[in-house]
């Protein structure tokens, strides 16, 4: 595997701690389109060995808000690997996809506070009157003062020309302009499906989320998070984004770059693995150990 080492090895000397975090409860948020793999692995690992670290809970959550790629044979499968790997997590599991009138209610909040708007623009014509942003074209505001005859498709939230900036445990400060970056975003999409940005947000708070620990393919999305937060009065977290771990090819590994999937019986070597990409330098002595043993060994160092 290819990845950061600098900042793998900064994650083991500095991204560990903070002071004194009050009632910590941290999560891992696979999402079930498929198995799990190493790039996978090393967010459930950071995240946890957080959790642990600071004596506090880490709770796992399914993020199944697209339900057409996403299957409860997927979820259970990745439940029983966690469990093979030695990971053990607080309360039950949280699906998304079954919590759909929680992300409802707070668009509606949005809608009643002028914050959020119909929109009836298709990815053409938003791609052919866009500029480039951070993630593809800056939506334009084109419904913004209204539909102007035309039928509703999505739902965006509006943003405004403040820097969102926080500092983040392993990238330290980052700052984005979100209606130079992103524009208008997208809360309920025009499947009818509600976007991971407004779910995650209503999660975290709801849950009592205080660290966020996920791979740093994410940091770009966390401005608007808070933004999210803002508009709804939540909390926001602490936030450590991972290295992320790439293939040979220079790519993030993922199930769309085919990923090799773990594998039950191969938890000692992965996670071995997994805790020398975040530049820890486990004895050779738990290359035999079980999974257990080898995140145990880690909560104490």
């Amino acid at each position: 595997m290819a990845g950061l080492e600098t900042d793998s090895r900064r994650f083991a000397a500095q991204g560990r701690k903070r002071l004194s975090p009050p009632g910590y409860i941290g999560r891992f948020a696979p999402s079930p389109t498929g198995p799990l793999h190493f790039g996978s692995l090393v967010a459930a690992v950071g995240s946890y060995l957080d959790a642990r670290t600071h004596g506090g809970k880490w709770l796992l959550r399914m993020e199944d808000l697209d339900e057409p790629r996403c299957s409860q044979p997927h979820a259970d499968e990745i439940l029983r690997l966690l469990e093979a790997y030695g990971f053990e997590w607080d309360g039950e599991v949280l699906y998304q996809s079954k919590r759909k009138e929680h992300y409802q209610a707070a668009l509606d909040q949005l809608v009643e506070n002028g914050h959020a708007y119909p929109c009836a623009c298709t990815r053409k014509e938003i791609a052919d009157s866009s500029i480039s942003g951070v993630e593809g074209p800056v939506y334009p505001g084109t419904c913004r003062d209204g539909l102007h005859g035309r039928a509703a498709r999505a739902w965006r939230v509006r943003v405004n020309d403040v820097p969102i900036c926080f500092e983040d445990r392993q990238q330290g400060r980052h700052c984005q302009n979100l209606q130079d970056d992103i524009g208008d975003f997208v809360i309920k999409r025009a499947d009818n499906y509600f976007a991971y940005q407004l779910a995650v947000v209503v999660d975290d708070a709801e849950q009592g989320i205080t660290d966020v620990v996920r791979g740093a393919d994410l940091l770009t999305s966390t401005p608007r998070q808070i933004h999210l937060q803002k508009l709804l009065g939540c909390k926001t977290p602490e936030y450590l984004h991972l290295p992320v771990v790439l293939n040979e090819a220079g790519q993030k590994l993922s199930k769309q770059t085919m990923a090799a999937p773990l594998e039950t019986g191969d938890a000692g070597s992965a996670l071995i693995a997994a805790l020398g990409f975040l530049g820890m330098d486990p004895p050779i002595d738990l290359s035999n150990a079980s999974g257990a043993e080898i995140l145990g060994w880690a909560r104490i160092k």
